[in-house]
C-alpha cells in the first residue's frame, strides 16, 4: 500500500494542483502544505514528471486501412453475405408474419421456421467477424500489451 501524508492532507489537491483546477483559497493551501511536507512535495514532482511524460508521448496513427471492416478472406465475406442474404428476408417475412398474426392469432411450425432463419443469420454473421478477427490476432502486434 502506498504511502499517504503524514499529517493527513488531501493528496487529490495535488493532481487539482497540476490541473490548475482549485480556487485561490485551495491553491495557497497546497503551496503552503508543500513547503512544509516532504513527503507531498516529492509526490507533486512526481506527478509533475508523470505529466509531463504523458504530454510528450507521441502514438502512431494506424494507417486508415487497418480500421477498414470488409471482410478479410474469401470464407468471411461468403459467410457475411449468406448471413445478409438470411437476415434480411427472415426480417421481412417476420415482420409481415407479426402483422398477419395481429389480425388472425394462429400458432405453428411456421414461428419455429423463422425463428431458426433468424438465428442462423445472426450465426453466420458472427462466424464472419469471428474468422477475420482470429485472422488478424495471428499477426497482432499489441497482443500481449495489457490494458
Amino acid at each position: 500500500m502506498a504511502e499517504r501524508c503524514p499529517t493527513g492532507f488531501d493528496e487529490r489537491l495535488l493532481t487539482a494542483y497540476l490541473d490548475a483546477e482549485l480556487t485561490q483559497d485551495d491553491e495557497q493551501r497546497v503551496e503552503i502544505h508543500v513547503e512544509d511536507c516532504a513527503h507531498c512535495a516529492a509526490l507533486l514532482d512526481e506527478l509533475r514528471r508523470l505529466r509531463e511524460a504523458a504530454m510528450n508521448t507521441t502514438f502512431a496513427t494506424p494507417p486508415d486501412e487497418q480500421w477498414n471492416e470488409t471482410p478479410r478472406t474469401a470464407g468471411s465475406g461468403a459467410l457475411r453475405r449468406l448471413g445478409w442474404w438470411i437476415a434480411i428476408p427472415w426480417i421481412l417475412v417476420l415482420g409481415s408474419y407479426a402483422l398477419y398474426e395481429a389480425w388472425q392469432g394462429a400458432a405453428g411450425a411456421l414461428e419455429r421456421v423463422l425463428v431458426f432463419g433468424g438465428i442462423s443469420a445472426v450465426v453466420l454473421l458472427f462466424l464472419s467477424v469471428l474468422l477475420d478477427r482470429l485472422r488478424d490476432a495471428q499477426g497482432d502486434r499489441y497482443r500481449e500489451v495489457k490494458k
